[in-house]
């Protein structure tokens, strides 16, 4: 075989060992692409249940908030005015946290730990703050504190209005004189009282067992029904119902509060008091 057949054949070899190497090449691109296409479909559904939820906030409403007691899971009632519409007095962003964050983390929370207790669904969230020795232990400090915050917070934006602000009227004013002395007298006594109430907590205007009218404290989200008082009107002396505008300043928090108190609905209360 002479030098120039020789040289053919090599070329030839030469064409073919490239086309493998293209054909290996072809290949493995297509076995990679095959597999990140498989990879690809299989994490779609698992990045679509991943999904943040986009519900959107809960809405602000002027309606008046239905205070009657639920049955079974809570649902965040809607503030019944703008998160601005207490200001000066109370701040926006205040308001906002204070219901949208706090309040709901109540509901939420209480709502969770009823779950796997259909005995407790079945029942209403103050009677089961009345009768806490029925609920179960591993539950029991829970639907405590956050059944307490609901029902506290759900009274404490009725009887707070941008209208609010003047003296009580009617029964409840002559009974606040009888038993304090004078309006000034009761405010005096109400404002030390949640100043002296040691961490967090609340103040309050009860009617008390014997259906007297009494200023009383309360640790945490506790509240007077569980002692058997009717609570008439409660301000709340957690540091978040007050520390953006006031700080560490409670004595004057608790001053300006007289600014949006709606008596009307204070009234409304004292009277269902009376009524049992």
């Amino acid at each position: 075989m002479g030098y120039a057949e020789l040289a053919s054949v090599s070329r030839g070899f030469a064409r073919m060992r490239s086309l493998k190497q293209f054909l290996q090449r072809q290949l493995h691109f297509i076995v990679i692409g095959g597999f990140l296409s498989i990879l690809l479909i299989a994490c779609q559904p698992l990045a679509q249940s991943q999904a943040p939820d986009a519900s959107p906030p809960p809405e602000t409403s002027s309606e008046t908030v239905d205070q009657t007691e639920a049955v079974g899971t809570l649902e965040l009632p809607p503030l019944p005015y703008a998160f601005d519409a207490l200001e000066p007095y109370i701040d926006a962003e205040t308001m906002e946290l204070h219901h949208d964050r706090h309040h709901a983390a109540y509901v939420n929370n209480y709502n969770e730990a009823i779950t796997d207790y259909p005995d407790l669904q079945s029942q209403g969230v103050e009677a089961l703050l009345r009768n806490l020795d029925v609920i179960p232990e591993d539950v029991r400090i829970t639907i405590r504190n956050n059944g307490g915050g609901h029902v506290n917070h759900s009274m404490f934006w009725q009887i707070m209005s941008p209208e609010g602000g003047g003296e009580p009227q009617g029964q409840l004013a002559e009974q606040i004189n009888q038993t304090f002395g004078s309006f000034a007298d009761f405010q005096t006594a109400f404002e030390e009282a949640g100043a002296n109430q040691f961490g967090s907590g609340w103040v309050w205007l009860v009617s008390n067992n014997e259906g007297n009218l009494q200023i009383t404290t309360t640790l945490n989200q506790d509240n007077p029904i569980m002692q058997g008082a009717f609570p008439i009107m409660g301000n709340d002396v957690w540091e978040h119902a007050y520390y953006l505008s006031y700080r560490n300043r409670r004595a004057e928090y608790l001053d300006a509060w007289w600014n949006v108190v709606n008596w009307e609905e204070v009234g409304r209360r004292y009277e269902q008091a009376v009524q049992g």
